[in-house]
């Protein structure tokens, strides 16, 4: 679109100043944390790795990215459209297409280069590394996918130059491609944060050194805290673009006209570079280590630690380190030989190994773990009491199968949060997938889709990998793994907001499922496990109550908070801000549980169980063991447990508008007092156990749900909403 150079219709407005002066700003001081990465390298450390390579790459990538923008902004950027000269329109496009091709590489170097150092952290932390490679290689295959969805974003590609689109063409709308895209950012940039962090706290320094250490590689949460800041942005943009389609009644996303695009989109691009350079000043931080040793030796050094002895290991302290190998010489006796290491000859500095980033070799040790539940492996339980940050004491726990009832409160509580996560997840999908299908107008087999999606993941987890990460590593890998699953599946509720995207929202709920059902896999047998076994059905029984208390709360906060204005698109890209509170929190509680002690079962524990329950293993059934017998009834019954509360879950709207048309406080309402009423039926069990024998209990919860069932299928009126609301109260 062409403009005068006045603007007859008021003052120019223009935001291209403010990213102009940002983006050089942070261009200067990337390259400034660059050159002094690479004068620590060079000067000092006299080695260059593969890390300081792809750092090059990477900010080599940046300048050109910042370049299309900067001169993006001289052409009109910031601007409105009506406001940009004729003669800028090509320029300005192809400025905004050299920005969406090099912002996916430049991303990718800087996190190869960070993930490459971290491979330099321990060569003997095997899952370490296994996880750190396969970060890198989601972190390469997603950048590279995404590269050339920028690079052919238009069909044919020359089509994205045209003004206006020719009618053969198509091109996908680049916000909405930038948003699909932002969970594989967020999810890569906190596990680029986290991964370091149990090997950086398990190492044995001094404390100011830990602290400095542990307070460096938490600089990458900046870049997190940018990429949210910059979606933000691009939502903003996104809804505007929605707006702006819905009044020119353009249906086709992919012939969407620019509508404005240098206007609203121009602050998204400046957080953008943000981004990009916030990120490669984190990556070069722990590089800068020996030069700030070398200028200020004392930062790094608590004198008033007299095992730190870090002072004594960089170059130009021979004579120092000559002094103490003398005085170590001195103390050493024939018996215990020390050794050391020859001092520096005056004039010679000796290289710097990559271990001397983060700690000097008298002090760094590798963590040492123990074995842990139903494996001789583990990586998850320390040896001895040891301290996390030097505040918090981790120490060893006791068996879990050996504790009392007090000694087992503190591990069930934190366990039992977890059935709350999966009560409260369950009911926001409820919630959300029903607003899901108003806006995409699904029918009522892809709804159907929705829940086998979900349901499908509990198949799969349990035999895939959640049986052998629970006998492997125990049960503290389990719930590890299922909330980073789980915090997965939430972040990709993003896009598929975004796209509008029945496949999309199908995956999403498999990954949530896969989430939930591992650590469920953990979750049930732990909580039946952890403290004397004949409380173990009322254990398990006030767990389940919590859970059921979630998903009372959640579909109260969906429909009356979260999800309340959710009618279109527009609201529900909106609604996804308290999925990536979710998964910020998921990411959280799992790194609470890496440091807390919970306690594990080994083998040996488990077959002292199972020896002491022989006799009733042994009995008969019509020649067959009793323990068959009762492990088919009881799979039987959870098949058909599932698939009613399914049912009813599904319906229970339905069936109140037809036993009961014109309610008078409404379905939803009704459908409030079942779920507390499931509730409060579990935990009425949980208590009835103490004195009860489950057997029993199960039996009357069996003829209570008959009874229930019979009547709601020939009743009406109240009494038909009764029998509905009772058929919750037993499905406990």
């Amino acid at each position: 679109m062409s403009a005068n150079a006045t603007n007859p219709i008021g003052p120019l407005e223009d935001r291209g100043p403010v990213v102009l002066t940002i983006t050089v700003a942070f261009l200067v001081a990337s390259t400034l944390f660059v050159v002094l990465r690479l004068v620590s390298r060079i000067g000092i450390v006299k080695k260059v790795t593969w890390d300081d390579h792809f750092i090059v790459l990477a900010w080599f990538l940046a300048f050109g990215f910042s370049f299309s923008i900067c001169w993006g902004t001289r052409v009109g950027l910031g601007r409105h459209e009506r406001d940009i000269l004729a003669r800028d329109q090509m320029a300005l496009r192809k400025s905004e297409y050299a920005f969406s091709v090099l912002y996916n590489p430049v991303l990718m170097a800087t996190k190869t280069s960070i993930l490459i150092f971290y491979l330099t952290l321990s060569r003997n932390q095997q899952i370490f590394r296994r996880t750190t490679l396969a970060t890198l290689s989601v972190v390469n295959v997603a950048g590279l996918a995404l590269t050339f969805l920028n690079i052919f974003q238009c069909h044919p590609v020359g089509a994205v130059f045209a003004e206006p689109l020719p009618p053969t063409a198509a091109c996908t709308d680049i916000v909405t491609l930038y948003l699909s895209s932002s969970p594989v950012n967020i999810i890569t940039d906190l596990a680029i944060l986290f991964l370091p962090m149990p090997i950086l706290t398990g190492m044995r320094l001094p404390r100011k050194q830990k602290i400095i250490l542990i307070v460096t590689f938490s600089f990458g949460a900046f870049v997190a805290v940018v990429d949210v800041v910059r979606i933000a942005y691009l939502q903003d943009a996104f809804q505007v673009r929605l707006q702006e389609v819905g009044r020119s009644n353009a249906i086709e996303s992919t012939n969407m006209e620019r509508d404005d695009f240098s206007w609203y989109a121009s602050l998204s691009f400046m957080w953008s570079a943000i981004e990009v350079h916030v990120g490669i000043i984190c990556a070069c931080v722990p590089a800068l280590k020996p030069l700030a040793s070398r200028i200020f030796p004392g930062i790094l050094r608590d004198m008033n630690d007299p095992h730190d002895t870090s002072h004594l290991n960089y170059p130009g302290t021979a004579d120092r380190r000559s002094k103490a190998v003398t005085m170590q010489k001195r103390l050493s006796t024939p018996t215990s030989p020390a050794r050391i290491e020859p001092p520096a000859a005056p004039g010679e500095e000796k290289d710097m190994d990559m271990t001397d980033f983060l700690a000097t070799p008298e002090t760094a040790q590798p963590c040492t773990r123990t074995p842990t539940a139903m494996s001789i492996n583990t990586w998850l339980s320390r040896t001895q009491s040891s301290t996390f940050f030097d505040f918090v004491n981790v120490e060893k726990s006791k068996p879990m199968m050996k504790m009392t009832n007090k000694e087992s409160c503190f591990p069930n509580f934190f366990v039992t949060i977890l059935f709350f996560l999966w009560g409260f997840a369950y009911g926001l999908l409820d919630i959300l997938n029903a607003r899901f299908q108003k806006v995409v107008n699904m029918g009522y087999g892809q709804v159907l889709g929705l829940h086998a999606a979900y349901f499908a993941a509990y198949l799969i987890a349990p035999l895939v990998f959640g049986r052998w990460i629970l006998k492997k590593w125990g049960f503290k890998a389990c719930f590890i793994i299922g909330l980073c699953l789980y915090g997965c599946g939430t972040l990709i509720f993003w896009p598929s907001a975004v796209l509008t995207s029945f496949p999309a929202f199908i995956i999403s709920n498999f990954i949530v499922g896969l989430g939930l059902s591992t650590l469920e896999v953990a979750a049930n047998p732990f909580i039946a496990l952890c403290g004397p076994p004949k409380h173990s059905e009322t254990r398990l029984n006030l767990s389940q109550g919590v859970q059921a208390i979630g998903t009372v709360l959640s579909p109260l906060l969906a429909q009356k908070v979260m999800f309340k204005n959710v009618i279109d698109a527009n609201a529900l890209i909106d609604a996804q801000w308290a999925y990536l509170g979710i998964a910020l929190f998921d990411v959280a509680l799992a790194l609470a549980f890496y440091y807390l002690p919970i306690p594990e079962a080994s083998d040996k524990d488990l077959e002292e169980a199972a020896e002491k329950r022989h006799s009733v293993g042994s009995n008969k059934f019509y020649k067959l063991p009793v323990i068959y017998v009762t492990l088919a009834l009881g799979v039987l019954c959870q098949f058909f447990y599932v698939g009613g509360q399914e049912a009813v879950a599904m319906r229970f709207l339905a069936y109140i508008d037809l036993v009961k048309p014109h309610s008078d406080i409404g379905a939803f309402n009704y459908q409030v007092i079942g779920h507390t009423a499931f509730a409060a039926g579990r935990f009425l069990c949980a208590f009835a156990g103490l004195i009860i024998k489950p057997r029993w209990i199960l039996l009357f919860l069996f003829f209570g749900m008959t009874v229930t069932s019979i009547l709601a299928m020939n009743l009406t009126g109240y009494a038909g909403v009764a029998m509905i609301v009772l058929i919750m109260f037993f499905e406990v």
